[in-house]
């Protein structure tokens, strides 16, 4: 009897404080078993931005040990191998990422920033459950797929699917 491996996905941000971090906690309840989630970013901030930690935690999502952290910690010999990394800010995506050992599945998965919103506590909390919702549906949509059956081609197609989905903040072309 073999043992599958948990798929490693990598959410990036350029804060990681808020939407890779988000993403980050959802997929480690939604996919848990089958994926073993991470988050970074190019130019981490010092902490994680407490509304997001709050609207994961009021959602039922974990919130253990969540920080914000530097891509670097996943581009050095030892490190988890990625099989899928997914920018999750348009920022990011524009970046000079690290190279990926393993040439993983990539994705742009962008949304709008919720801790861009400037009006009112009420406001802000709203613009967070709003990412979280958008990132929930595209993790459901990911971790639904059928990746022991899909070659890598109709993979990368059905990722930039998903990252079209309500929310996107930049259409991206097709990568295929």
């Amino acid at each position: 009897m073999s043992t599958v491996q948990p798929f490693n996905v990598l959410f990036l941000c350029t804060g990681n404080s808020a939407r890779s971090i988000l993403a980050e906690g959802v997929l480690r309840q939604v996919g848990a078993g089958r994926f073993t989630a991470f988050s970074a970013g190019s130019h981490p901030r010092r902490e994680v931005n407490p509304l997001a930690l709050e609207v994961l935690r009021e959602s039922g999502y974990p919130v253990d040990a969540m920080r914000s952290k530097s891509w670097d910690e996943f581009a050095v010999p030892g490190a988890p191998r990625m099989d899928f990394v997914f920018t999750v800010c348009d920022r990011a995506a524009g970046e000079a990422c690290p190279v990926w050992p393993g040439q993983p599945v990539t994705g742009h998965w962008g949304i709008e920033d919720p801790s861009h919103e400037d009006g009112g506590e009420m406001w802000r909390r709203a613009a967070f459950r709003k990412a979280l919702g958008y990132m929930e549906n595209r993790i459901n949509a990911f971790v639904a797929l059928p990746l022991a059956s899909l070659e890598r081609s109709s993979l990368a197609a059905r990722v930039h699917e998903i990252g079209q989905f309500e929310g996107a903040s930049m259409r991206r072309p097709d990568p295929t």
